[in-house]
C-alpha cells in the first residue's frame, strides 16, 4: 500500500504526458475525395477549404442515421451562413431509389452524395459502420472521426470555436 500513491502519481502523470503529446501530434488530412450529388454536381472537399465539413456516411435503413438527421438539418441551418458544410454520403449498398425518396421526403437542405463503388468510404479509413462522421477543419486536417450517432450540443461547441 505504501507505493500506491506514487504509482497512481506516476499513471496520471504519464496520462498528461501522453495527452500533451497527442495534442500537439498532426492531425491527419482528409482525402481529397470528389463526392457526386444526388443531383449529378461534383463537390470536391479541396474546394471547401476555409469551410468546417462534416462528411457523414449513413444508410436508409440505419436508426442511428435516421435519428440523427434531423439534428444535422437543425445544425446544418444554424450554421452554413457562417461557413458550416456537410455533404451526406449514403453508403454503398443503400439503393439509390431509397436515398433520393429519402432526401426527397425530408427535404434535406444539404448535398448528398452516393458512394456507389465504396470509393469513399475506402477513402476514410474503410468506414463500414454507420453512422460514421469525420469533423474536417478550414485546413484540411482531420479534427475529429465519430462512429455513432452525433452529440449535437459537442459539436456545436466545436463549430462556434472553430468558426469564430
Amino acid at each position: 500500500m505504501k507505493f500506491a500513491k506514487p504509482v497512481l502519481f506516476l499513471v496520471a502523470a504519464l496520462a498528461i504526458v501522453a495527452a500533451l503529446a497527442y495534442a500537439l501530434v498532426d492531425k491527419p488530412t482528409a482525402p481529397a475525395s470528389t463526392f457526386t450529388t444526388l443531383e449529378g454536381r461534383q463537390i470536391a472537399l479541396d474546394d471547401l477549404r476555409g469551410k468546417v465539413v462534416l462528411v457523414n456516411f449513413w444508410a436508409t435503413s440505419c436508426p442511428g442515421c435516421i435519428k440523427e438527421m434531423p439534428g444535422m438539418v437543425e445544425t446544418y441551418n444554424a450554421y452554413k451562413d457562417r461557413g458550416f458544410e456537410i455533404v451526406a454520403v449514403a453508403m454503398s449498398y443503400d439503393p439509390p431509389n431509397y436515398v433520393a425518396n429519402y432526401v426527397q421526403t425530408r427535404q434535406l437542405p444539404f448535398p448528398v452524395a452516393l458512394d456507389v463503388n465504396g470509393e469513399h468510404a475506402r477513402a476514410f479509413g474503410n468506414v463500414q459502420l454507420t453512422p460514421t462522421s469525420f469533423i474536417i477543419g478550414k485546413n484540411g486536417d482531420i479534427l475529429e472521426q465519430k462512429l455513432g450517432e452525433l452529440d449535437f450540443d459537442k459539436l456545436k461547441a466545436l463549430l462556434e470555436r472553430e468558426l469564430s
